[in-house]
C-alpha cells in the first residue's frame, strides 16, 4: 500500500516535471517548423523605398542585412526572412503599416522609419501592442523622451543630441552673437533649440532666430536679413535639397567669406558633391563623419563597399547598428525573439564596438555616442575633434 502511494507520488510528481519542462520550452518549440528545422526570426523593415527619402531607406537596409549577412545570415542560430514595406514616408498610412506588419505578418521585430512623422504613427501601435521596435533614423525627441517604452530602441540620434555639442564649440572659436535659422517643422526647431541652449549655456546670445515656412527653398530675404544683422556666425539645420539650395545662396551672396556657417552635419551630410565649393570651411556636428581613424570603420567601410555600389553615409552605419544590436541579443536570448521579458533586456544590455565609436544605450534605450566636430576639405567631411564623448540624450519627459 506503502509502495503504491511512492509509485504514485512519483508519476504525479515526473507529470509535474514534465509540464514544467514543457512550458519552459515551448517558445522554442514554436520556434521549430515540423521538420524540427528552425523557422526564421521575421524583421518588418518599414523604410521609404520611393520618394524623396528612399536613398535612405535603401542605406539603412544595405547596412542592416550587411551586419546580419556577416553572421552567417542567422539570428541567434535562426535565419532571417525580411518582411519589407514601402512607409512611403507617409505619417498618414503609419498607423495602418505598423498595425500590418506586426499583427498581419507577425514580425518579431519592426525596423523603422526615416521620417519623424511616420515614427509618431507607429510609437501608438507599438504603445498598444507591445511590439518591438528598432528606430534606425527619425530623430524626434518624443521616441526616447516623453513617449518612450520599454519596448522601442534607438540606434540612431535626437536632434538634440547632436546639435547641442556645436553651442560650446561656437563659443569656444569667439563667436558670441549669432542667428539661427531653419524650417518652421519640428525637427528643424528641436535641432536649433539643440544648439540655442548650449550657446547660451556658455554665454552667447541668438540675436536671431529664423524660422522659413517648410519647405520653402526661396532664402534671398532671409540672407539679406542676415547680412544686416552681422552676427558672428550662423547656425543652421536644413538636409536634402533645401541644405544645398541654402548652402549656395549661402555662398553666392558673399556671406561665405564674412560670416562663418554652422550646422548640423545633416546640412552637408550625403550632399556634398552638389554643393560643391560652397560648402568647403562649413563645421558641423554628428555622430558619424569621414575619416574616423579606427579598424572598425575601415573595415566596415571595406565591406560595404565591396556589397554595395554605393556611396556609405551615416543612414548606413545606423542600419549596421540595429543589425549588429540584434545580433548581440538574440545570441543572448539563445535566438528566443517571443519572450519579449528575455529580449528586452538583452537589446537594452547592448555594447555596440561601432564604425561610430563605441555605443552603449541609456536608460530611455537611446544611444550613447561620440559626436564629432566635422569640417568639409576637399569635399568631405573630415573629422578634426571630438566635440561631446559619450553623450546622452537627456530623454526629458521619459517615465520608464
Amino acid at each position: 500500500m506503502k509502495r503504491a502511494r511512492i509509485r504514485k507520488h512519483t508519476r504525479h510528481l515526473l507529470t509535474g516535471l514534465g509540464l514544467f519542462f514543457l512550458a519552459s520550452f515551448q517558445p522554442l518549440l514554436a520556434q521549430q517548423n515540423e521538420a524540427g528545422q528552425a523557422t526564421p526570426v521575421k524583421l518588418g523593415l518599414m523604410l521609404p523605398y520611393s520618394g524623396t527619402y528612399a536613398p535612405l531607406g535603401e542605406s539603412i537596409t544595405n547596412g542592416l542585412k550587411l551586419a546580419i549577412k556577416q553572421n552567417g545570415d542567422q539570428l541567434g542560430g535562426r535565419p532571417v526572412e525580411y518582411v519589407v514595406l514601402d512607409s512611403e514616408a507617409d505619417a498618414s498610412k503609419a498607423p495602418q503599416n505598423m498595425s500590418r506588419l506586426v499583427k498581419g505578418d507577425k514580425v518579431d521585430v519592426v525596423i523603422g522609419p526615416v521620417h519623424s512623422g511616420v515614427a509618431m504613427g507607429m510609437l501608438k501601435v507599438a504603445k498598444q501592442t507591445g511590439a518591438i521596435m528598432i528606430i534606425p533614423n527619425a530623430g524626434l525627441g518624443a521616441a526616447t523622451g516623453q513617449l518612450c517604452m520599454p519596448n522601442v530602441f534607438r540606434t540612431s540620434f535626437s536632434m538634440w543630441q547632436d546639435s547641442y555639442p556645436m553651442g560650446k564649440v561656437a563659443y569656444d572659436r569667439g563667436h558670441r552673437k549669432v542667428v539661427t535659422i531653419t524650417w518652421n517643422y519640428a525637427g528643424g526647431k528641436e535641432d536649433i533649440a539643440g544648439f540655442e541652449e548650449s550657446f547660451s549655456k556658455a554665454g552667447g546670445e541668438v540675436v536671431k532666430q529664423i524660422l522659413v515656412p517648410f519647405p520653402e527653398t526661396q532664402f534671398q530675404p532671409y540672407l539679406t536679413d542676415i547680412a544686416s544683422i552681422k552676427p558672428d556666425a550662423v547656425y543652421t539645420f536644413f538636409a536634402g535639397a533645401g541644405a544645398v539650395r541654402f548652402v549656395r545662396d549661402y555662398a553666392k551672396v558673399g556671406l561665405k567669406d564674412s560670416v562663418p556657417l554652422l550646422g548640423s552635419g545633416f546640412l552637408t551630410d550625403g550632399n556634398l558633391d552638389a554643393q560643391g565649393e560652397a560648402a568647403e570651411g562649413i563645421l558641423t556636428t554628428l555622430h558619424y563623419a569621414d575619416g574616423l581613424d579606427s579598424d572598425v570603420d575601415r573595415a566596415f567601410r571595406g565591406a560595404y563597399g565591396k556589397a554595395y555600389e554605393r556611396k556609405l553615409d551615416t543612414y548606413a552605419v545606423q542600419g549596421y547598428d540595429a543589425g549588429m544590436m540584434l545580433v548581440q541579443a538574440l545570441d543572448q536570448t539563445g535566438g528566443n525573439s517571443t519572450d519579449r521579458d528575455a529580449l528586452i533586456p538583452a537589446l537594452a544590455s547592448v555594447k555596440l564596438n561601432s564604425p561610430r565609436g563605441p555605443v552603449t544605450f541609456s536608460k530611455a534605450h537611446h544611444p550613447i555616442q561620440n559626436i564629432y566636430l566635422r569640417q568639409v576639405k576637399d569635399g568631405r567631411n573630415q573629422v578634426i575633434d571630438v566635440a561631446s564623448r559619450a553623450l546622452e540624450d537627456p530623454a526629458r519627459g521619459c517615465r520608464m
